[in-house]
């Protein structure tokens, strides 16, 4: 038996929760309440998805619920794989369907674990010059500095990937963080104009195809951070700080009309560092008056799935 394997078959879950699990992940469906446990369904693709089981968990019910799933892994090689997977399907689907594959990235180490896309079959298969990628959020720093999302993403993903230069849409770092914050907002609706970005009925924001998003242990996702004015931002598109807690102080960020009209959210949170915010997240005992960042991510007109590891969701006892 794997290391993998052994692992996930001594995973302890409650009577009415206990279930197959695959050799290297479970998959809980509506995390914080209660539903008829389901797995996304996707059109035959030459990348689909492995074999997961699914589970209940106790709560209620809703729609909205049943579009969130959590994905939990042994370890972080098996979530790369099945981050790749997850977003090489979705590639094949939009691009079928539309014509062009609309990709936003976040910093941190959600840019290493999407490693696996510039390896065999993807590097191949994945019809590149079909992406247009995106930043949910960037430090106001120049393009070669340490701290900036594009250059981590360029040296760690996109320029190991065939996709043309010009569908790769950076920060002005030229402007001050709110000029930069209205660029890059104007680009957006000069986008969803020419048809390269969707819109949602359901909001009137920009749908984008794929939202691949991390979590600091504070709960912040983006850079919309805990108990910072910004959050509540429900008109623009981009917006602007210039005091973030964490440094850099000066960003862009997408807001959350513009996150939540997503078709598809893949959060990534890993380590127990994040328990905490997880444990708020998904137990489901939040006050709407003391809400994390991530407890706000609620998708209206898409899906949203977790890619966990068993540290991250280590304080939910009913995993």
């Amino acid at each position: 038996m794997s290391t993998a394997t052994a692992a996930a078959a001594s995973t302890s879950l409650s009577p009415s929760t206990r279930s197959r699990s695959s050799p290297s992940s479970r998959i809980l469906a509506n995390p914080r309440r209660s539903l008829p446990a389901r797995l996304l369904s996707s059109s035959p693709s030459r990348f689909p998805l492995g074999p997961v089981s699914a589970m209940a968990t106790p709560g209620g019910s809703g729609e909205a619920e049943s579009r969130k799933k959590l994905l939990i892994f042994d370890a972080e090689e098996d979530l790369a794989a099945s981050l790749a997977e997850h977003t090489a399907g979705l590639s094949e689907k939009f691009v079928a369907e539309r014509g062009a594959f609309t990709v936003v990235l976040s910093g941190g180490s959600l840019i290493k674990a999407l490693r696996k896309l510039a390896e065999p079959p993807y590097l191949d298969a994945v019809d590149w010059s079909r992406w247009h990628v995106f930043w949910a959020d960037e430090r106001v720093v120049p393009k070669d500095h340490a701290d900036s999302n594009y250059k981590l993403a360029m040296d760690g993903f996109l320029s190991k990937v065939p996709i043309p230069a010009n569908q790769v849409y950076a920060m002005n770092d030229t402007l001050t963080s709110e000029g930069a914050a209205a660029d890059y907002e104007a680009r957006l609706y000069q986008l969803i104009k020419n048809g390269v970005v969707a819109l949602s009925p359901v909001t009137g924001f920009p749908k984008f195809d794929l939202m691949l998003l991390g979590m600091g242990p504070d709960g912040h996702i983006a850079s919309l951070f805990p108990g910072h004015p910004i959050v509540h931002e429900n008109q623009k598109l981009v917006t602007y700080v210039e005091d973030s807690p964490k440094p850099p102080p000066k960003r862009i960020t997408f807001t959350f009309p513009v996150i939540n009209s997503s078709a598809h959210i893949a959060l990534m949170v890993t380590g127990a560092g994040k328990a905490g915010a997880v444990h708020k997240t998904l137990s489901g005992k939040e006050s709407s008056s003391d809400l994390l960042p991530v407890e706000m991510v609620e998708p209206q007109d898409g899906e949203m799935t977790w890619f966990t590891d068993k540290p991250a969701v280590s304080m939910l006892s009913s995993i």
